[in-house]
This record gives structure tokens, C-alpha cells and sequence, in this order.
């Protein structure tokens, strides 16, 4: 039975790359040989030159946000722009709310 595809990310290289998940061990990328950070199977990475985007995605993943499928599919709600990160990390400041569950909120109130 063949492994199920998931995605590892470089940072800096703005690098996604979708290899079969093997467990728990270190993935080193292939343009710098540093360390990836898994991010699930439900990623879809930014285009390599939209820095605001890497930037989101940096934030998210740093907070221990990832892209794993749930029962509906999809991941659920992620901030798509450094305005939406900015609001909900504003809003986890005032409210206490732990900072990667402030990022995955859809709705402020």
C-alpha cells in the first residue's frame, strides 16, 4: 500500500515540496540541506514571490499552525494576509487566548 502524500516547507527557501509521509523524522531540503517543517496534506503554498504570503505562512507555522485535513476536507479557516494575522494576534493580546487559536479563529467578535 503506497504512503500518503503530505507537504514539508523550507522557509527560506519559499519551498513546499509533497513526499510520502514516513513518520516523525527529519525532512532536510534539497536546495539548502536545513531542516523542513511538516505542514500537513492539505497545504497549498504561496507563489515563491508573494513575500507577504510567506511572511502569513511563517507567522502561522512559527504559532505551530498547520494544514492537516479534517472531517469536512479542508483544514479549516487560515489568515491569508498579514491584516488578518496582525487582527487576530491584536485580538489574542487582549482576550489571553492562546496565539494559534487566535490565528485559526474565522470571526473575530
Amino acid at each position: 500500500m503506497p504512503h500518503a502524500k503530505t507537504s514539508y516547507v523550507c522557509l527560506p527557501c519559499r519551498a513546499s515540496y509533497k513526499q510520502p509521509y514516513l513518520g516523525a523524522y527529519d525532512r532536510l531540503c534539497p536546495r539548502c540541506a536545513r531542516s523542513m517543517i511538516h505542514v500537513g496534506s492539505a497545504f497549498a503554498p504561496p507563489p515563491r514571490r508573494d513575500t507577504a504570503g510567506w511572511r502569513v505562512l511563517s507567522v502561522l507555522l512559527h504559532a505551530g499552525v498547520r494544514f492537516h485535513k479534517s472531517c469536512c476536507g479542508g483544514p479549516g479557516y487560515r489568515p491569508r494576509t498579514l491584516h488578518e494575522v496582525r487582527e487576530r494576534l491584536a485580538y489574542a493580546r487582549t482576550t489571553g487566548e492562546p496565539i494559534h487559536q487566535a490565528l485559526v479563529r474565522r470571526d473575530l467578535p
